[in-house]
């Protein structure tokens, strides 16, 4: 079998972005537990949904997921307000509106309009911003294009500390 540079450097480029989605999500989840623990949030990872089809004797099994991917993150806020958000995260300088599936587009759209907050946790480059689902929505009409650059989403930047503290913003302002 012929060595594939294309097919490694695309195999490697992959290893590497699902790694970096685990940081990033255990990041968020730390800040869950920190909400957690002031009283200020009970916020927990959506579960996928998935069946195992085949169980094997060296602990490897064989499954399916059954729907279409629900957002990422849900939970209710200390007033009693839910709350509901992807995580999203890229090595790259700019993040397209596209990386949401249709069905996480749909559930934020339903969650904002019942009075949720809704949104995108996202990582840019090396910083975290918590962009409501309204803003992301409308990112052509809002920044003239269809991704977004830290620059760009500057004012919902999130204060980080090991943790990714999607409540905090950097800069004071009210809530979308």
């Amino acid at each position: 079998m012929a060595y594939n540079q294309q097919a490694a450097k695309r195999q490697h480029q992959n290893a590497t972005n699902n790694a970096q989605g685990h940081l990033f999500e255990s990041a968020i989840l730390a800040g869950c537990n920190t909400y957690r623990e002031n009283s200020r949030a009970d916020i927990n990872k959506t579960p996928e949904p998935f069946r195992v089809l085949s169980k094997g004797n060296d602990g490897m099994f064989m499954g399916r997921f059954t729907a279409h991917a629900q957002p990422d993150f849900q939970g209710t806020l200390a007033d009693g307000k839910s709350i509901v958000f992807e995580a999203k995260t890229t090595t790259s300088d700019r993040m397209k509106r596209g990386v949401l599936t249709e069905e996480q587009q749909k559930v934020l759209e339903s969650h904002m309009n019942l009075g949720a907050v809704a949104g995108v946790c996202v990582g840019l480059e090396d910083k975290f911003f918590f962009i409501p689902w309204k803003i992301w929505r409308d990112m052509k009409e809002n920044y003239g294009r269809k991704y977004i650059t830290a620059n760009d989403v500057e004012e919902y930047q999130v204060k980080f500390n090991g943790s990714v503290l999607f409540l905090d913003y950097m800069i004071k302002r009210e809530r979308d």
